[in-house]
């Protein structure tokens, strides 16, 4: 009887110890898996705020990078980040990470922890459809869409909504639409963008010098201060209610005044570069006017 109890407490301690090991192996890789998930969250972040830049500035890129990564959590430093070129030179930033995970119930295991590692690449490309794009269209023989090789941008200028054709006055019809769109709608796509993907096409004027119109004069001063994303057009064709601009690209414009009085209408303010909702071109864009989407690629 004695050696069948000194049996079971042998097994109970054997048992007990497994069970402890178990215990504390899933309580530490559950750890690690958090640790490691967090890691990879905060090189994304990194990866993102990095070509916020690009391709223009790997230098600015590199400080984004950082100053984001230190932000969440200090594991970005400046040896973890490189370029690479996929569309447009240096227009991807390559963000590779390592945080030390330490154990807790298993170092008594002798296991003081793991290294877990993270890699994340983001690209920054022009866009072949626009999303949120407002109804007014630039020409691009603007001076300041000359300068190469992207706009002058943030410098004080404005933009003419002159006639541009027989009923024309630069207003379009980004929807694709023919004919004239009413008041209402024009200030809901000045107001909001245009919900819906623009792309680059032949575009229907919409007639009259409707910046009259109290819904756009409200829409136009409401948008005040704000980045919008206008279309850009190079040529333009036919006349009357089939007035049509061919439209090449879209450029990012602060507005800081708007005014508008009978045949004629002005919008003030700064070309700028912006980051934009569309889709992300896989070809280097024909007409770069400094428009950017960011995205995570494998």
């Amino acid at each position: 009887m004695r050696g069948q109890a000194g049996q079971a407490s042998i097994l109970t301690i054997f048992f007990m110890v497994v069970l402890v090991g178990c215990v504390a192996a899933v309580l530490d890789v559950g750890a690690w898996y958090r640790a490691d998930r967090k890691l990879q969250a905060n090189t994304d972040a990194a990866a993102l705020a990095a070509a916020q830049a690009l391709p223009e500035d790997t230098g600015a890129s590199l400080g984004l990078a950082v100053e984001y990564g230190d932000k969440n959590g200090g594991d970005v430093d400046a040896a973890d980040v490189s370029f690479t070129t996929a569309v447009m030179p240096n227009d991807t930033v390559v963000v590779e990470t390592e945080h030390e995970a330490p154990g807790v119930f298993t170092q008594l295991f002798g296991y003081a922890g793991v290294e877990v590692h993270a890699r994340a690449a983001a690209r920054a490309g022009g866009i072949t459809e626009a999303r949120y794009a407002a109804p007014i269209a630039v020409d691009i023989k603007h001076p300041l869409l000359q300068c190469k090789p992207l706009p002058c941008f943030d410098e004080d200028t404005e933009l003419d909504l002159t006639k541009t054709g027989p009923g024309a006055f630069r207003l379009v019809n980004i929807d694709g639409s023919r004919g004239g769109t009413g008041p209402a709608t024009v200030a809901d796509w000045i107001r909001n963008g245009y919900d819906g993907y623009m792309p680059l096409d032949w575009y229907f004027s919409d007639p009259g010098a409707k910046f009259n119109s109290s819904h756009i004069k409200t829409a136009m001063n409401e948008r005040i201060g704000d980045e919008l994303l206008f279309p850009v057009y190079d040529f333009v064709k036919r006349g009357g209610a089939n007035f049509e601009y061919h439209v090449i690209g879209w450029v990012g414009f602060h507005v800081t005044d708007f005014e508008a009085n009978g045949s004629g209408g002005k919008v003030y303010g700064q070309f700028t570069r912006v980051l934009w909702e569309g889709i992300m071109g896989q070809t280097a864009p024909d007409n770069d006017f400094g428009v950017r989407k960011i995205a995570l690629v494998e």
